[in-house]
């Protein structure tokens, strides 16, 4: 009786996931009002347990030529509410970084590119962005590793625009400190969108699918 209740409190804990009805979420990447790429997560439910799949492709180009490429693609695993591995590679401008985390007795083990082996502190989140209860606490870098601790400051909610034309009203947050980004989630929870600004001074950002 007491693992038939874990089981179903580790379903339900699924299904409470913001996990969208059609399973997937899809952005295109806007610069200086052209798509310079796409951003797609996953979702692929199973029992009680949740596999996630991010995939990343874009480039810049001048004259034709790309002067900016960022691949990444990342898988995280999830039982119930509780994250218990993830692996992730990158690729900016030829330069490979990775991250890889699996949970074991200890808890859950990360290593990256630029970070030793560390237990990661519960409940931290990661910065694949769809869960937006990771804003609450540590990130782990689904580029490299590292545990970030950013400020998170909530905005006034915004009505944004998606790719279909359609406005959305959204919760507005500002990520500053290790890193910074802005993002924005929809009233079901459901991230809606990002910005941020790009090393050459152009504003970045995401209109969903």
């Amino acid at each position: 009786m007491l693992f038939t209740a874990a089981m179903a409190a580790a379903r339900n804990a699924v299904a409470a996931l913001p996990v969208p009805r059609s399973d997937r979420l899809a952005f295109r990447i806007i610069r200086h009002g052209d798509e310079i790429g796409r951003h797609s997560v996953t979702f692929e439910p199973r029992g009680n347990s949740l596999t996630v799949r991010v995939t990343v492709d874009a480039v810049v180009t001048l004259l034709s030529l790309p002067i900016v490429r960022y691949t990444h693609q990342a898988t995280e695993t999830w039982l119930g509410e509780t994250l218990t591995g993830l692996s992730a590679e990158t690729d900016k401008n030829g330069r490979h970084q990775w991250a890889s985390a699996q949970r074991t007795n200890e808890g859950l083990v990360v290593l990256g590119s630029q970070t030793q082996r560390y237990i990661a502190p519960e409940p931290a989140g990661t910065t694949s962005y769809w869960d937006k209860r990771a804003l609450a606490g540590p990130m782990i870098s689904l580029e490299d590793g590292v545990l970030l601790r950013p400020k998170v400051t909530e905005r006034t909610a915004e009505t944004i625009p998606t790719a279909s034309g359609a406005p959305a009203v959204a919760d507005h947050y500002v990520i500053s400190g290790a890193f910074d980004v802005e993002l924005w989630y929809d009233r079901t929870g459901t991230w809606a969108s990002l910005a941020y600004t790009a090393a050459d001074g152009s504003t970045v950002r995401y209109e969903r699918l």
